[in-house]
């Protein structure tokens, strides 16, 4: 969790060269990094696949994240997915004892870092721009992908700390 005396990362002001309409964007997908980071301490591989009561397991919530910020980013550009990001998604989830939480980590952190590195330099003209999603390209708006990146992240950011306290801390 974070520390007690660092404020959450909207509280700390805007994050360089991010439009002020992409800022809460900005925000979530940094406030999620952060706390992820400090809730996987003490997990290790053998607790990374674990699923208490049946609930998605880390590994899942960790390659989840990263995936979706990932192609909604990509749908955000106007782009379909590519057959790499088609692989990755097929793969979300299945256990593999060869990904570490050092890994999936670092795939997060460099998905942020590009996410927020195209914020940067989105036009904030375009944001009702129709964009699509999808294979079925269901319309949206480049401001319905990037806020969905936002959203979805925190979703399953709060399922993963909850995993992680239960992991880390079991109720028995």
């Amino acid at each position: 969790m974070k520390k007690a005396t660092e404020p959450e990362v909207w509280m700390r002001g805007p994050v360089a060269g991010v439009p002020g309409l992409l800022q809460p964007v900005a925000h979530a997908l940094l406030q999620a990094q952060q706390d992820i980071t400090d809730a996987v301490k003490g997990i290790d591989e053998q607790s990374l696949w674990q699923r208490p009561s049946g609930v998605a397991s880390i590994g899942f919530h960790l390659q989840h994240i990263s995936g979706v910020i990932d192609r909604m980013f990509t749908y955000a550009q106007d782009r379909p997915l590519s057959e790499q990001q088609l692989s990755y998604l097929a793969k979300e989830g299945l256990v593999d004892p060869t990904v570490t939480v050092e890994s999936l980590l670092l795939q997060l952190e460099i998905q942020l870092q590009s996410a927020i590195s195209q914020l940067c330099s989105t036009d904030t003209d375009q944001l009702t721009a129709i964009r699509y999603l999808g294979r079925k390209r269901i319309p949206t708006t480049l401001t319905g992908l990037l806020f969905h990146a936002a959203e979805h992240t925190q979703r399953h950011t709060g399922q993963l700390l909850v995993t992680a306290r239960v992991l880390i801390c079991p109720p028995f």
